[in-house]
């Protein structure tokens, strides 16, 4: 009877402790420059860290910037946003990765999948990895990433990427209003390479964005449907925008954009598909290399045009257009 007593005792406390858990998580957290990771992350007590906020905000919660701030590097394992639009909030990753969002820790409950991240500034200071890295299987198919108004800057170590998403279950990625600049090798890299001959694809949707100063600008492998509009990449040292890939679906669209003063304007050394539509292909080292299909509405200037494309329609009557 007492063994029983001592039992039922130990079970009450068990129920008890997880109440007091899931009380503790809120739907909105808080993070500033003066807060302490001690906190509950409120409003009138808010946390020092991205880090320290995220085991305190409920799923599908957010976790909003009170003031500008510095706030940590974090790991995201659930769907949550996390947005300092309305001040600076940034995240120092010299040395590592800035965020990683890790779909193979998300739990099988957690039914939206999709990570929101706005407002954010990530600084390499020249040795940081990358700033926003994408990755799992188990989980991310019917995953959606979203990163608006965000700056990428000086990653050089390692990886040396801006935003890579390495996806492998499929899933979707939005990038908008944002910069990324200063990066070793790939400004935005989606390469869902493990998940392509599974017939599982990452559909990316890239709406004016700056990709300055890197290896490559935008780099496609298998497995990727792409639109990019309104958005330049330029002086970048190898291609501002790279296809690749064996597949079929795995196909570009880029509309109304700058492609200027890159290695390579465009560039497709495997069999996916580009094509181009309102763009500006301008002094590059070589305007376009492999295939690559024209809707006859572009320009594509310099000493150097490469291949040209494939019209999909009537030429322009306008010098220079094709």
């Amino acid at each position: 009877m007492i063994r029983l007593l001592q039992l039922t005792a130990a079970l009450l406390m068990v129920a008890a402790f997880q109440v007091s858990q899931a009380q503790a998580q809120a739907s909105r957290t808080w993070v500033s420059g003066v807060g302490d990771d001690v906190n509950p992350c409120s409003r009138t007590a808010p946390c020092k860290t991205f880090a320290g906020a995220i085991s305190k905000t409920l799923v599908n919660g957010e976790i909003d910037c009170i003031d500008p701030g510095g706030f940590g590097t974090i790991t995201i394992t659930k769907s949550i946003t996390i947005d300092c639009h309305q001040t600076m909030g940034s995240i120092l990753n010299a040395g590592t990765n800035g965020m990683t969002i890790a779909y193979d820790s998300f739990a099988a409950t957690d039914l939206r999948k999709a990570v929101r991240v706005r407002g954010l500034a990530f600084q390499g200071s020249d040795t940081g990895v990358i700033g926003i890295r994408i990755i799992g299987a188990a989980n991310s198919a019917g995953s959606a990433v979203f990163i608006e108004d965000t700056v990428i800057d000086g990653n050089f170590g390692g990886a040396a990427r801006g935003i890579s998403d390495e996806r492998s279950g499929g899933g979707e990625l939005y990038v908008a209003n944002s910069t990324v600049r200063n990066i070793g090798n790939q400004g935005v890299y989606v390469n869902p390479s493990a998940g392509a001959s599974l017939g599982l694809k990452i559909s990316v949707l890239i709406d004016n964005i700056r990709v300055e100063n890197c290896g490559t600008g935008y780099f496609a492998s298998s497995a990727v449907s792409t639109l990019i509009r309104n958005s330049v990449f330029s002086g970048n040292t190898g291609a501002g925008v790279y296809g690749e890939g064996p597949f079929a679906f795995s196909d570009i669209l880029v509309a109304s954009s700058l492609i200027n003063g890159n290695g390579t304007g465009v560039q497709t050394p495997g069999s996916s598909t580009i094509r181009l539509s309102d763009t500006d292909i301008i002094s590059n080292g070589t305007g376009i290399t492999g295939t690559s299909y024209s809707y006859v509405t572009n320009r594509i200037v310099g000493t150097n045009m490469g291949s040209a494309p494939t019209p999909l329609g009537t030429a322009s009557p306008t010098f220079g257009e094709q």
